[in-house]
């Protein structure tokens, strides 16, 4: 290799460990900006619950203008509106080209303003762009070549990930796995300088801690294998379901043509928000529920059964707002009802000594994701890294291979594979 090709190869590294640093402080950011929306949520709709029926109106109004003002923004940058996952993949491919001048903002705002209000988004979405944005504009200034800059890209997404769920492994997975199918050792190692980097600055931000921490937990005891099995089986029909769903949801609102998007927006935040008027759990990224879940929480079967049906139509007419946001974090909380509620019906038919809730939620968080995204070992990888729950590793691998299959053999594809495809057919 010669002097000047081996100090390129260099130079790529340096700008992906500041780039990843940037990543970090930025995606942090978007955390803290995100966590005290939800504080300032919650206090808007306690003061609200004490002003009688009038109040039930806050939640509403709050949430549609929310997704109204995110549409808005969405609208004045191309690839702004959804998760931006497809549009990172695409750009892998070659079907599309880094657009990182005006998308920075347009995310970050956009999407604070769309998830802050209540509409049930993931953050991961946005910082999985960003990232992706702030890695080809670390190419460009740092002058690499085509090439190079297209691996930047790729690999500063999978560290916007690694940031949204303190995930490092998982935001490695997520590039070799989801984006692009490859195990290149260039890229694997871009990824790795990124990741690292970019988890330590946003830790300077949001901390190190856990994202979804569950008590201690038992080892499972072998014979409950199947059972999980099942439970995997049950999740990719789920996991089916929901993406037909989520397509099904866009193409409906694509016949609304003479209703113009940002009233189509304001009306789907207006409907999110009545639901947030009557259970705020119903409705946001489904990060509080999740803990709830994690943490031991017992409801009825028919509230899961509720919660588990609203959220399951709310995510995708969130999804068609056109908003800058995610589907990651909806999805877990999905999984973590879908495992609650598995076990709260197959525990009566358990003996003693099988696995509690929590391990069944913690299974479900990961096999839904598996049956959606069709991604495992980044499924698998990312739950491990949130909950600590290194004990689950068989049930995971069992009921995620499980997801997987049943997912294929339904004839569901990859959600990201049908987000790209439509992403592409409308440009």
């Amino acid at each position: 290799m010669s002097s000047g090709r081996r100090w390129t190869h260099g130079r790529a590294f340096v700008a992906a460990a500041l780039a990843g640093c940037l990543v970090g402080l930025v995606g942090g950011g978007f955390r803290w900006c995100l966590e005290h929306a939800d504080l300032l949520r919650a206090s808007v709709l306690e003061a609200a619950d004490g002003t009688g029926w009038a109040g039930r109106l806050v939640p509403v109004v709050l949430t549609a203008s929310g997704a109204a003002l995110a549409c808005v923004i969405a609208l004045r940058v191309p690839h702004a509106a959804g998760s931006g996952i497809q549009h990172v993949e695409a750009v892998w491919r070659q079907e599309s080209v880094a657009r990182p001048a005006r998308l920075l903002p347009a995310k970050f705002v956009g999407g604070l303003v769309a998830i802050g209000s209540g509409l049930v988004l993931g953050r991961e979405g946005p910082i999985v762009h960003m990232g992706a944005a702030i890695g080809s504009g670390a190419g460009r200034r740092g002058r690499l070549d085509a090439e190079d800059r297209r691996l930047l890209h790729t690999a500063l997404g999978g560290a916007g990930l690694a940031v949204a769920f303190t995930a490092p492994l998982g935001g490695l997975l997520f590039v070799c796995e989801e984006v692009t199918g490859t195990v290149r050792p260039r890229l694997v190692l871009l990824t790795l300088v990124g990741t690292v980097t970019a988890v330590a600055a946003s830790g300077l931000v949001v901390g190190d801690a856990l994202v979804l921490p569950v008590p201690a937990l038992p080892a499972p005891p072998l014979w409950m294998l199947p059972v999980f099995l099942l439970h995997g089986v049950t999740a990719g029909v789920l996991g089916a379901a929901y993406n037909t769903l989520i397509v099904g949801t866009l193409e409906a609102c694509d016949r609304l043509t003479r209703v113009p998007l940002v009233a189509r927006a304001a009306v789907i935040g207006a409907l999110v928000g009545g639901l947030m008027a009557f259970d705020p759990l119903l409705a946001g990224g489904g990060d509080q529920l999740s803990e709830q879940l994690l943490a031991g929480a017992s409801p009825a079967v028919a509230a899961l059964v509720v919660c588990l049906a609203v959220r399951f139509v709310a995510g995708p007419l969130s999804y068609a707002a056109a908003v800058p946001g995610g589907l990651f974090a909806p999805l877990l909380a999905l999984g973590a009802l879908w495992g609650t509620l598995t076990h709260a019906l197959v525990s009566p038919l358990l003996p003693a000594g099988a696995a509690g809730p929590v391990a069944f939620a913690v299974v479900g968080m990961a096999a839904v994701f598996t049956g959606v995204v069709r991604a495992p070992l980044t499924g698998i990888v990312l739950v491990t890294e949130m909950t600590g729950a290194g004990v689950l590793l068989l049930p995971l691998l069992t009921a995620c291979f499980a997801a997987a299959v049943t997912a294929d053999r339904l004839g569901s594809e990859p959600v990201y594979d049908t987000l790209r495809r439509r992403m592409l057919e409308r440009a």
